[in-house]
């Protein structure tokens, strides 16, 4: 959508007050692009949401609001009723290339909107175990959940990007056991490797590393100080790795939570969370196991929270942590899980509501599984190391513009085939090169050495092509496209959008020539538009982490 639209919507909010006295409710009125652009710019079915309450046709209804729409909105060249009651609108020439301007004083904020009001929001996204690479499951999430956030801050959101460190349980102890053996094994000591300890070459990498440096000092240590610096050695460099990978795949964080944190410190606040569960009646002891009365806030059996061994459940450190980020004045809480956490989300919003916050304060979006295919057949293992692919194998591979796009464009919590042949590609296929081919010959347009300067206009009254009609109600949706994808946490959105300004814009570039010497009043006009149009196709790369090259 874009102002002319929100200028439309406000017009029919106003025309239908006008004419029928009656205040039109929450989201009845829709503004919307017809299909053949033969019916119009814009469309809107109001009087067919107005039938029920008015009880009159809706073509009639159409008609008596015509004269209020007409003077409601003087931007308007045509408002016309068609059909059974579609109300259908040309804008003028003017009033659509005033985008133009619009774009290029807001430059690469254009899109910016504050429709999230300072809303606080705390997304937490990744968080996979410190005992390994990321691989391309956690790719999957790491892009979408940037693009998310990304989409969140440009739309006034308050956010914090936060990653929460699993470093505490028993795959931590068995990291440590294993970087142990593989040290002793380095030194040709023998030292059991845990069965259901950590094979991968990583692992072996990090106790050589460890070897080199501190020697064989290891060896004889006390069992207990030695197990302790393998388990810290081994979390600080899996997480040093972590963030290395992270970073190549332009994703940060804020904020980095480590599981420890509930555990120790001033704070221990996994005591806190359990005394505050116990005076408020929601835990009781059963099998000597401690238990939360969860099936009295709609979770389909109680859970336990403290094992008969005196050993916590993972819920109970994660029902701290998600108090802890309502603590810090989140009012609301995203997560980004595996779906086979789906049950799980049911426990915390129990959990959350138990100690009196709103269930609805957390929301989870549940990340389905993605196949790697080549050549028509799934691939699971590396070539080079026989283990999963790896994030930083994958960006190697197809690049970083091509795993993150692809891995955005499909909604999360769908399945989805990732075809590495299609991601190396560099043709129109390729939905990534699709897209960037377009900016870069938006950039070559106006960076040509026969191309006059481009010089900023009141109005661009010359640009009637459809095509240029066309860019231009394209480029101007993009602000409340952002808007939009921000509230509903679907950046896939804008990869939808980028591939529809490319194509408007490789069909308008096969059309129309922009650099005409023999027409410089048409030329600085369109050289207006594509500049315009770069700004934005920029900017939606941007958002989902995507570059912008000048050069393809």
């Amino acid at each position: 959508m874009s102002d002319i639209s929100e200028k439309i919507r406000a017009s029919i909010s106003a025309s239908v007050k006008e004419t029928f006295d009656i205040e039109p409710e929450g989201n009845i009125v829709m503004v919307e692009r017809p299909r053949d652009p033969k019916m119009g710019d814009y469309s809107t079915n109001i009087a067919m949401r107005l039938a029920k309450t008015l009880h009159r046709k809706p073509v009639d209804i159409a008609n008596d609001l015509i004269p209020a729409l007409k003077k409601n909105l003087p931007e308007a060249s045509s408002v016309t009723v068609a059909g059974a009651g579609f109300i259908n609108y040309v804008i003028s020439e003017t009033a659509l290339s005033g985008i133009i301007n619009t774009i290029l004083e807001a430059g690469e904020n254009y899109g910016k909107n504050d429709s999230g009001n300072g809303e606080r929001v705390l997304v937490e996204y990744v968080s996979a175990n410190p005992t390994g690479d990321l691989h391309c499951g956690h790719a999957r999430g790491a892009a979408w959940g940037d693009a998310v956030t990304r989409l969140l801050k440009a739309s006034g959101y308050d956010v914090l990007r936060e990653y929460y460190v699993n470093d505490a349980g028993n795959q931590i102890e068995m990291l440590a056991l294993s970087l142990i053996a593989r040290y002793y094994e380095y030194f040709e000591r023998p030292f059991e490797l845990p069965e259901d300890g950590y094979h991968a070459e990583d692992v072996k990498q990090i106790a050589i590393a460890i070897a080199e440096q501190d020697g064989d000092k290891w060896l004889d240590a006390d069992p207990q100080e030695r197990i302790a610096y393998f388990r810290e050695e081994g979390i600080k460099r899996e997480l040093a790795k972590i963030e290395k990978d992270l970073a190549l795949y332009r994703v940060s964080f804020d904020s980095w939570i480590h599981e420890r944190f509930f555990y120790e410190n001033d704070s221990l606040r996994i005591e806190q969370v359990l005394k505050t569960m116990k005076d408020k009646d929601l835990t009781y002891e059963k099998d000597d196991a401690l238990w939360f009365r969860s099936s009295q806030f709609g979770d389909d059996k109680d859970r336990v929270l403290k094992k008969a061994n005196g050993l916590l459940t993972y819920l109970t450190p994660d029902i701290a942590n998600h108090v802890y980020k309502l603590e810090r004045g989140y009012t609301k809480l995203v997560d980004l899980w595996g779906a086979d956490h789906h049950s799980y989300v049911t426990r915390m919003k129990c959990a959350l509501e138990a100690l009196g916050y709103s269930r609805d304060c957390l929301e989870v979006d549940l990340i389905q599984m993605v196949r790697m295919v080549e050549n028509g057949e799934e691939v699971k293992m590396s070539k080079r190391t026989g283990n999963a692919i790896t994030l930083r194998e994958l960006c190697e591979d197809v690049g970083v513009d091509a795993a993150r796009y692809f891995f955005v464009s499909k909604e999360v919590g769908t399945h989805m085939d990732f075809d590495m042949n299609l991601a190396r590609e560099r043709s129109n296929d390729n939905p990534v090169y699709y897209a960037q081919y377009a900016y870069t010959r938006m950039f070559n347009i106006l960076h040509k050495a026969d191309t006059p300067a481009f010089e900023k206009l009141e109005q661009y009254d010359l640009l009637t092509d459809p095509k240029e009609a066309s860019l231009l109600k394209q480029i101007s949706e993009f602000p409340k496209l952002v808007a939009e994808s921000a509230k509903t946490r679907m950046p896939n959105r804008i990869c939808g959008f980028c591939q529809s300004l490319a194509r408007e814009f490789h069909s308008y570039y096969n059309s129309c020539r922009v650099a005409d010497p023999e027409k410089p009043e048409l030329t600085n006009q369109r050289l207006g538009l594509v500049t315009a149009c770069m700004i934005t196709m920029k900017n939606a790369l941007d958002l989902i982490g995507v570059s912008a090259p000048e050069k393809m």
